[in-house]
């Protein structure tokens, strides 16, 4: 990566930073952000700043260990979750934590966000947005206990902790955090009209096959899974009501297939 082009992703870095913190997302020093450079090296956001102060000048460099090879601050604290998702995923590029409030709530109320009740949604984040269970902010287990669920999901709510999105980019990981804070407001309103309904088991199939063939499918390192970690690392809960293997779509479900793969084009154009 040239100079002009570590440049420009610092910029993007601090771009998304300033946003989380306009959207209210972030207080004090919360949220971290990282990008990830070449050789193992990324690009971080440093402990004890404010996102909405962060600048080009105050991000680091990391290595693959999370030590510091570069800059004049500090890495934070969590940096393992970061670490564990580029270690468990070749796809992935970039990752974002934040509290963003409707999604935090559910997180601290020991909720998942599970299937989205949205069908484009599905297209963007797959069937479950899970909860991955508590364990203490910057320590091993954290990264132990989120590991297996960055195999299979793009998005988690982390309980009594926030939000982790991950993405091809940092605007990707950003634009799926919006879209789970979304998500989660929109069930706190429906919880007064008796609840949102999921998106109909017959018709995910048909929007899991247009978020793959749009290339959003999780991509995981196979080789970093060993038996070791599997063992040590609780199995992530399966997906609410699962969906059926799929079978040959009704008109109904090929109109929902149609209408994801335009949206999946569209997101995409915008990466």
């Amino acid at each position: 990566m040239n100079p002009v082009q570590k440049r420009r992703l610092a910029e993007a870095v601090v771009n998304i930073c300033r946003r989380v913190y306009e959207k209210g997302w972030v207080a004090n020093h919360d949220g971290n952000a990282t990008a990830l450079l070449e050789d193992a090296r990324i690009l971080a956001t440093p402990t004890a700043w404010s996102k909405g102060d962060v600048t080009v000048e105050s991000l680091l460099v990391v290595d693959g260990t999370g030590q510091k090879v570069a800059g004049t601050t500090r890495p934070f604290s969590e940096i393992n979750l970061h670490l564990a998702a580029y270690r468990r995923r070749e796809d992935v590029r970039a990752v974002l934590h934040a509290h963003p409030p409707y999604a935090t709530a559910l997180a601290c109320a020991g909720r998942a966000l599970g299937r989205p009740a949205i069908a484009e949604a599905i297209v963007s984040l797959g069937d479950d947005v899970p909860l991955v269970p508590y364990a203490a902010p910057g320590a091993n287990k954290a990264a132990e206990a989120i590991a297996p669920y960055l195999d299979r999901v793009d998005a988690v709510l982390l309980q009594n902790h926030g939000v982790l999105t991950v993405g091809a980019d940092i605007m990707q990981a950003f634009l799926r955090m919006e879209l789970v804070e979304h998500l989660a407001h929109i069930g706190t309103i429906a919880q007064s009209f008796g609840g949102a309904r999921a998106v109909p088991d017959t018709d995910v199939p048909a929007l899991l096959a247009a978020r793959a063939k749009a290339g959003l499918t999780p991509r995981p390192r196979s080789t970093t899974v060993s038996a070791t970690a599997t063992a040590s690392a609780p199995a992530p809960a399966p997906a609410p009501a699962p969906a059926p293997a799929p079978a040959p779509a009704p008109a109904a479900a090929r109109a929902h297939a149609a209408n994801a793969l335009a949206f999946a084009v569209e997101f995409r154009s915008k990466q």
